[in-house]
C-alpha cells in the first residue's frame, strides 16, 4: 500500500491544473487522520490505511466539485471549538472570531461586576458565535435566533456536543425576544451582508444557504431591521457587535446615525486590515 506521502503528492500532481488548492488537500488528510503536520511528517513514510485512503479520495473528489472541505469534515473549527455544520448552516469564517473576541472584551469592561450578563446572538446559524461566547464566558445568559428551524438543529446539537446551556428560539430576527420581553445587555449578530448582485466564490454560491449569505440590494437588510426594532430589546446600558461586509462602513454608518443618534459607535479593523466590526453603545 502507498505511504501518506505517496498518496499526498500523488494527489498534489493530479489537482496541479485544478482550483483546488494544496492547503485544502493537506488539511483533508490531517483531519481525517486526526494528525498535526509534526504528527503526518513523522508518519510520511508508513503505509495509509486503506479505508482512511479511500476516505480520502473520496473527499478529494467532492473538493474537485467546488464542495467546501468544512462541508466534507462535517465541521469547522471556531475559537477552538469542533463546531458541525452541513448545507442547512453557513460555515463559520475566522474573521468571525474576532467578533468573538472583542465582544468578550468589551463585556469585561463595561459590566466587570455583574453576576449575569443577558446576550443574545441574532441570525444563530450552526450557534458558533453563540457557543463560542458562553463556553469563554460562564457568566453570559445566552439565547440565540434564527428563522431557519433546520439551521437550529444543528446549533442545538452543537450545544450539546459540547454541554454548554443556551437559550434557542425560532424567529425573523429579534422577533423571538420581542415575543419573550426578553431585555439584552448585550446583541451580537452576524447577518446576511452580501449584496444581491455581487459575484462570490463559486463553491459558496453553490453549497452554502443563501439565506444565510445575501442581505438584499445594498447588503444592508438585516441591520436595518434589527436597528428599527433593537430599542425594545436592549437595556438601557448595553451594546449591539455586528460583524459588516468590508466595503459596508460609509453606508452602515449612515443607518446607525439614523437610528441611534445619540449614541457612540465605532467600526473595528480585522487581522486583515479590513473594516469588518461594528460596535454601538447604547447609554455607556
Amino acid at each position: 500500500m502507498p505511504s501518506y506521502h505517496d498518496v499526498l503528492w500523488d494527489t498534489y500532481r493530479k489537482l496541479k491544473d485544478t482550483d483546488v488548492s494544496d492547503e485544502a488537500v493537506q488539511i483533508l488528510m490531517l483531519e481525517l487522520c486526526n494528525m498535526s503536520h509534526n504528527d503526518l511528517f513523522l508518519n510520511y513514510d508508513k503505509e495509509m490505511p486503506e479505508e482512511l485512503q479511500k476516505k480520502f479520495d473520496e473527499g478529494v473528489q467532492r473538493l474537485l466539485h467546488n464542495e467546501p472541505l468544512q462541508y466534507i469534515l462535517g465541521y469547522q473549527w471556531f475559537y477552538g471549538y469542533k463546531i458541525k455544520v452541513n448545507e442547512e448552516v453557513l460555515i463559520p469564517r475566522y474573521e468571525t472570531e474576532e467578533l468573538v473576541a472583542n465582544v468578550l472584551a468589551d463585556s469585561d469592561y463595561y459590566f466587570p461586576d455583574k453576576d449575569v450578563i443577558d446576550i443574545a446572538d441574532v441570525g444563530t446559524g450552526s450557534g458558533a458565535i453563540a457557543l463560542a461566547l458562553k463556553m469563554e464566558e460562564p457568566k453570559f445568559r445566552m439565547c440565540a435566533t434564527d428563522i431557519s428551524e433546520t439551521a437550529l438543529t444543528v446549533a442545538e446539537e452543537n450545544a450539546r456536543d459540547l454541554g454548554v446551556e443556551v437559550a434557542f428560539y425560532q424567529g425573523d430576527m429579534l422577533q423571538p425576544l420581542i415575543d419573550k420581553g426578553i431585555k439584552l445587555d448585550i446583541l451580537v449578530s452576524n447577518p446576511p451582508y452580501i449584496p444581491r448582485e455581487q459575484e462570490i466564490q463559486k463553491s459558496v454560491d453553490e453549497y452554502e444557504p443563501h439565506v444565510a449569505l445575501f442581505g438584499g440590494d445594498d447588503g444592508l437588510k438585516f441591520y436595518r431591521r434589527i436597528f428599527q426594532n433593537a430599542h425594545k430589546v436592549i437595556k438601557d446600558k448595553s451594546f449591539l457587535a455586528f460583524e459588516i461586509g468590508y466595503d459596508e462602513k460609509d453606508a452602515i454608518i449612515e443607518e446607525v446615525k439614523r437610528y441611534f443618534p445619540e449614541d457612540r459607535y465605532e467600526v473595528l479593523k480585522d487581522i486583515n486590515k479590513k473594516d469588518r466590526m461594528l460596535f454601538i453603545y447604547h447609554g455607556i
